[in-house]
């Protein structure tokens, strides 16, 4: 579950190291479930979309108090916690237990446009994900994926990506001067200590900082009592 959430929209090199870090800080789901949210987003810092985060803590504490403590092994019951819809569901659980169920990621996908949809433009998931549920091996499942997942990139480096081709395709727009940015820096200058709007401002000189705090409120990251804004507990 952690590795599935902190790959969503991050590429591996980036994940390795906060993977390995975020799973000393908390190696299982009982230390995840109690941990205090300002401490899973201070190493979460430089992955981005923070509110991934909050959905871990979160899921780890619907584990411990619906299935207790034990994580769920179907698709149905792992998208009942925060932050995993049906595709990370499945991919958990093929990852996870071995079940032969069908997802698509960006490897995937390059795979079978490469092969499946050669010249075609504005490919939909859903004709891939028919060609991924014929395929896919019912046997070791898992090893199925590593090999494809592995196969993919090789398709990205050889003949280029793929994706573009894809009707779901969106380009990442640039980090730089994005509200993304804007979020990023709150949530840095928070974890180190509560705060006012009035003292953000000075660090933080973006027009956009009362929108992204609005945002950060809505999206229980951060709470503000009076004029304090600190992170959520």
């Amino acid at each position: 579950m952690v590795s599935e959430v902190m790959l969503q929209q991050t590429q591996v090199p980036r994940v390795i190291e906060k993977y390995a870090e975020f799973l000393a800080l908390f190696p299982t789901i009982h230390d995840l479930a109690k941990a205090e949210l300002q401490d899973v987003l201070l190493v979460w810092q430089g992955l981005g979309y923070n509110r991934r985060g909050r959905f871990l803590r979160d899921a780890a504490k619907l584990v411990e108090a619906d299935y207790d403590g034990i994580m769920p092994r179907t698709v149905m019951k792992l998208t009942t916690l925060p932050g995993i819809g049906h595709n990370t569901a499945s991919a958990i659980a093929v990852y996870a237990y071995n079940q032969p169920l069908v997802f698509i990621e960006t490897n995937i996908r390059t795979v079978y446009l490469h092969h499946f949809f050669a010249g075609a433009e504005q490919v939909g998931d859903k004709e891939i994900l028919e060609l991924v549920a014929q395929t896919v091996d019912q046997e070791n499942p898992r090893e199925w994926y590593w090999a494809l997942m592995d196969y993919g990139t090789y398709c990205k480096k050889q003949y280029g990506n793929a994706n573009v081709r894809s009707k779901h395709y969106t380009k990442q727009s640039t980090f730089k001067g994005s509200k993304r940015q804007v979020r990023g820096a709150v949530l840095r200058a928070l974890t180190e200590g509560n705060s006012t709007e009035v003292s953000l401002r000075q660090t933080i000189t973006d027009e956009r900082l009362p929108a992204v705090l609005n945002d950060l409120i809505a999206e229980r990251l951060i709470v503000k009592s009076g004029e304090i804004i600190m992170i959520a507990p």
